[in-house]
């Protein structure tokens, strides 16, 4: 009887989960493992041979200044692009949930830039900076500039994604009842003090979610990078995303990109847990 209720599930499993299974292992597990296995090796990418190296990528990268140099305007980048997304998703969220006329037409109009690739959307603005920007004000292009450059990417990136994060932030909002907000008028507090004490505390989910998305998408961020800035200028905006594909695709050194890619992986894997441990932390005492 077991054995035929063990081969019942078996059977219902590999119907419903088993396309699902084996497409999750031959497109994400089979290449991590295989990407693994590269980063022991110094392939340039083409040969047939991939010979053997050991560690000594992952040697070689922790002495790649230039690695280290694009990690660090990542960390730069991604956290004023945090932040900036969060906080005007945020803003846009309670706009669009105080009952304003046309307010779902708001949501979907603030939630389409998420929807234009990002390859789209650098050539957009990169129009935008180097045309119209410079027609309007008479001067030089944000782009041009070392400063500006960045500025540029968080600006695009915020414009982006917050949005997506607005719709999370919705979600919270409407999983805040209104009888506790009013309760909390009632005692006395001012409509700021209600929002700071009662609403965001109950929202913290909300908050978590939206922080680890912006997080993971800004540490790994290429198709803006590549379309808006190509890097310029004189590489002073070089993501680490954008080192780690030139230095497996165009200098050929796959091993070496592999082993930079896996540390970056790495680096955003803790931050990303680290910040949702935090942040599941605080909900449970809250």
């Amino acid at each position: 009887m077991k054995q035929n209720t063990l081969s019942y599930k078996i059977r219902q499993y590999l119907m419903f989960a088993g396309p699902g299974t084996v497409l999750f292992l031959a497109v994400v597990i089979v290449p991590f493992l295989y990407g693994l296995y590269l980063t022991l090796t110094s392939w340039d990418g083409v040969s047939a041979t991939k010979p053997f190296v050991g560690f000594e990528n992952f040697a070689a990268a922790f002495q790649d200044s230039a690695y280290w140099s694009a990690m660090g305007r990542t960390v730069i980048y991604s956290v004023f692009a945090v932040v900036l997304i969060n906080i005007v998703a945020f803003a846009l969220a309670y706009l669009v949930t105080q009952g304003i006329k046309g307010q779902n037409f708001f949501r979907a109009g603030f939630f389409v830039p998420n929807l234009i690739g990002g390859i789209v959307l650098g050539y957009v603005w990169k129009f935008v900076f180097n045309r119209a920007f410079v027609a309007l004000f008479s001067g030089t292009s944000l782009l041009s500039t070392t400063n500006g450059a960045m500025f540029c990417l968080i600006l695009v990136s915020v414009w982006q994604y917050a949005g997506y994060m607005m719709l999370i932030y919705v979600a919270g909002f409407m999983s805040v009842s209104g009888e506790v907000r009013e309760a909390a008028m009632i005692d006395g507090c001012t409509s700021g003090q209600a929002m700071m004490h009662v609403t965001i505390p109950l929202m913290r989910s909300s908050f978590v979610q939206c922080i680890f998305l912006s997080i993971t998408r800004c540490f790994v961020v290429y198709d803006v990078n590549l379309s808006l800035t190509k890097g310029e200028p004189f590489g002073s905006s070089v993501m680490a995303a954008m080192h780690v594909y030139n230095q497996a695709f165009t200098y050929k050194n796959y091993g070496l990109g592999q082993a930079e890619a896996l540390i970056l992986f790495v680096v955003c894997a803790i931050v990303g847990v680290t910040q949702v441990m935090l942040g599941k932390k605080g909900e449970v005492e809250a």
